[in-house]
């Protein structure tokens, strides 16, 4: 009888918890990379519009940079799963299990899955002076100069060290990697012709591609983009590199254990947030595009998550680069 009135109180007490949250506490998202950042710009943007859906609740952000975004969710793991802790992190969630080889927590057992919040368009950028001037005559040149080629990213685990894997592994090419402590200056030594190639997230390289200060090849998104400055590039799929999709999409985490009405409440409020016409407005203006499929609900979001992750460990582990 004791243990059923324990159990009983348990569950009245869990309910009153999800009745109140968020009971005029902050909500706090973790953002695992450097403020100013593409994803920290996207969590601002949220925090913003769930502060309705969620009675007005005021939702803080708090970075947590470091070791390829790993310091900061394992920050969220360890939070007490009350609701008042969540995490927003892009496609790190599935690349981390690999490029990280001692991580403190595991993606798939360790957090409760929220929603996907969007998806942002990588684009392939070179150096002014290169003689390329389509993706064809760009392949062309890479052949030419096997050997010879750097390609910058922003950092081991970042979107462009990502997506320049991706890019060696489907083209079958080795070149030289250079690794910068973020995408301004790796887009610096871009634009001054000190590297050749880079590939990185529309957010950050669209100002220079409309500036002309760069050459832009191609997208990596399944279909050419609608933004007026990148609708006439081509997919990397429609010019030849067939079945090659990359996009940085960000997703919303709350520690494991998270009583369940809780994790309905915010997911419920993440459904709203994603309808918002000024978040919708915010994020096309950067670039991204608001989910609207079957990755929003907590399940889809999961199973998206568990393919990316099957998608990068072989072309990570191949690679032999890792951030720890």
């Amino acid at each position: 009888m004791k243990k059923m009135f324990a159990l009983a109180a348990v569950a009245l007490a869990v309910c009153a918890h999800a009745q109140d949250f968020p009971a005029g506490k902050p909500v706090t998202i973790v953002v695992p990379f450097a403020a100013g950042g593409p994803t920290d710009r996207v969590a601002r943007d949220l925090a913003e519009a769930l502060r309705k859906p969620l009675g007005g609740a005021s939702v803080i952000i708090d970075n947590v940079p470091g070791a390829g975004s790993s310091i900061g969710a394992a920050k969220v793991a360890r939070a007490n799963p009350d609701g008042y802790t969540l995490l927003l992190n892009h496609i790190a969630m599935a690349t981390v299990p690999t490029l990280v080889r001692n991580v403190p927590f595991k993606v798939e057992t360790d957090f409760e899955y929220l929603g996907i919040v969007n998806d942002v368009p990588m684009t392939l950028i070179a150096k002014p002076s290169l003689p390329a001037t389509n993706y064809k005559e760009l392949t062309a040149w890479i052949a030419a100069n096997k050997g010879k080629i750097n390609l910058g990213n922003a950092g081991i685990g970042s979107a462009s060290h990502l997506c320049g894997l991706l890019y060696q592994s489907a083209t079958k090419t080795e070149m030289t990697p250079v690794p910068y402590k973020g995408t301004a200056p790796a887009i610096t030594d871009l634009i001054g012709g000190q590297i050749d190639l880079l590939c990185d997230q529309s957010t950050n390289t669209s100002p220079q591609i409309e500036a002309k200060k760069v050459k832009a090849y191609a997208v990596t998104t399944p279909k050419r983009l609608t933004t007026p400055l990148l609708k006439d590039l081509p997919t990397l799929d429609e010019a030849g590199l067939k079945n090659f999709q990359v996009t940085i999409w960000h997703g919303l985490y709350a520690p494991k254990g998270t009583p369940a009405p809780v994790l309905k409440k915010i997911s419920d409020a993440l459904k709203l947030a994603l309808k918002d016409a000024d978040f919708i407005k915010r994020e096309e203006a950067l670039g991204a595009v608001v989910a609207t499929d079957g990755r929003i609900e907590p399940e889809g979001h999961k199973k998206f998550v568990a393919a990316e992750i099957a998608k990068w460990s072989p072309i990570i582990k191949a690679a032999g680069v890792y951030a720890d």
